[in-house]
C-alpha cells in the first residue's frame, strides 16, 4: 500500500520499490536473472525507482580475496552492469544495485546507479564492516548526490548508515532519497523484543535530516551467516512508508515518495528548519573535514 497517492493534487516524486531476496554466493548469472524478474515485477506494479540488495550479483560471504575478485566486474561496463543497465533503459526506470567492482587490482563493494537514458553514477561503500576488510578497499568517490528527473538521489550501503555524517553529507548536498542496498545482519545483543537497530538509526537519520531512505535488504543464510531482511522505506518524516518486510521471505516494498511534502517536512514548525538550524558557528558547516579546536 502506497504511503502517498500518485493521482493525489500536487503530488511529484517517485514511486520507490525495494526489493528484497536472497542472493546465492557465486551464482552471478542466476542471481542477476533473478534480481531482473523482481525489478520487472516492480516496474509493471508502477515502481520508477527499485533499490535491489548490497553485493546482489555475487552473493556476500567469500571465501577468500581471490574468490571476491574472480566474482567482481568492472563499472559500468560489466556484464552484471550491462544487464541492469538494459532493463533500466526496456522498462523506462531507474535502479540502484548493490555489485562487487573491480578497478584494475583493487576491490570495492559498490553499487551502481542507472536509468532510462544509461549509466548515471557509482557509489563505493565507505565503512566496511567485518570480514569485508579482507577483500575490498575502503570507497574513495565520497557521497555522491546525483539530479535526476526522480528528485535527487545519493547512495549509502548497509555499514554506512551507522554513521550520522553519511546522512547528513547527502542531505546537505539536497539529497531527496537515499538508496541504501544492505546486507544486515543480527547485532550482538540484540533484544529479541526489539525492532533491529538498523531500523531505529534509518528512521533516526531520515527524521534528522528531512530525507527519504529506501533500505533493502537481502534474506536467508549464507556459508553460516544469517541476514535479518526487514527491508524499509522511511519518510523524510522519520516515519516508516513501507515496511519493515519479514525476516525470511523475498518481498517487494513500494512507496511513493512525493519530493514537495519530503522537502517540507525539514521545516518543523515557524521558527525550526532541521539543517538551517545547524549551528556552523560552533562546528563545521560539513562534518568529517577534520578540523579541530583546543
Amino acid at each position: 500500500m502506497l504511503q502517498y497517492d500518485p493521482a493525489e493534487r500536487g503530488f511529484e516524486g517517485p514511486v520507490v520499490a525495494c526489493i528484497q531476496m536472497e542472493p546465492h554466493v557465486g551464482a552471478k548469472r542466476d542471481n542477476v536473472a533473478r534480481s531482473i524478474e523482481l525489478v520487472e515485477s516492480a516496474a509493471k506494479n508502477g515502481a520508477s525507482l527499485v533499490v535491489l540488495p548490497e553485493l546482489s550479483n555475487t552473493g556476500y560471504v567469500f571465501a577468500d580475496r581471490e574468490e571476491a575478485f574472480s566474482l567482481a566486474e568492472a563499472l559500468p561496463d560489466g556484464e552484471a552492469a550491462q544487464n541492469f543497465a538494459e532493463a533500466a533503459q526496456r522498462l523506462g526506470i531507474h535502479i540502484v544495485a548493490g555489485v562487487a567492482e573491480r578497478a584494475e587490482e583493487r576491490l570495492y563493494n559498490s553499487a551502481l546507479f542507472t536509468g532510462p537514458s544509461g549509466h548515471i553514477g557509482v557509489y563505493r561503500k565507505l565503512h566496511l564492516w567485518n570480514n569485508e576488510h579482507r577483500f575490498f578497499e575502503p570507497g574513495d568517490h565520497g557521497i555522491p548526490v546525483f539530479d535526476t528527473p526522480l528528485g535527487r538521489i545519493a547512495i549509502a550501503i548497509c555499514y554506512d548508515g551507522w554513521f550520522p555524517e553519511t546522512y547528513r553529507l547527502a542531505a546537505l548536498q539536497g539529497a531527496d532519497i537515499v538508496c541504501v542496498p544492505t546486507n544486515w545482519v543480527p547485532m550482538p545483543a540484540q533484544p529479541d523484543d526489539r525492532p533491529a537497530m538498523a531500523l531505529t538509526l534509518t528512521m533516526a537519520a531520515a527524521h534528522s535530516n528531512g530525507i527519504a531512505i529506501a533500505c533493502a535488504n537481502r534474506i536467508g543464510t549464507e556459508r553460516g551467516q544469517p541476514f535479518i531482511g526487514q527491508s524499509l522505506i522511511v519518510g523524510g518524516d522519520g516515519w516508516p512508508v513501507a515496511g519493515p518486510a519479514s525476516g525470511d521471505r523475498e518481498e517487494i516494498l513500494y512507496a511513493a515518495i512525493d519530493l514537495k511534502r519530503t522537502r517540507a517536512e525539514r521545516t518543523l514548525n515557524a521558527f525550526n528548519h532541521l539543517l538551517r538550524d545547524r549551528r556552523a558557528d560552533v562546528y563545521d558547516p560539513m562534518p568529517g573535514t577534520g578540523r579541530s579546536s583546543s
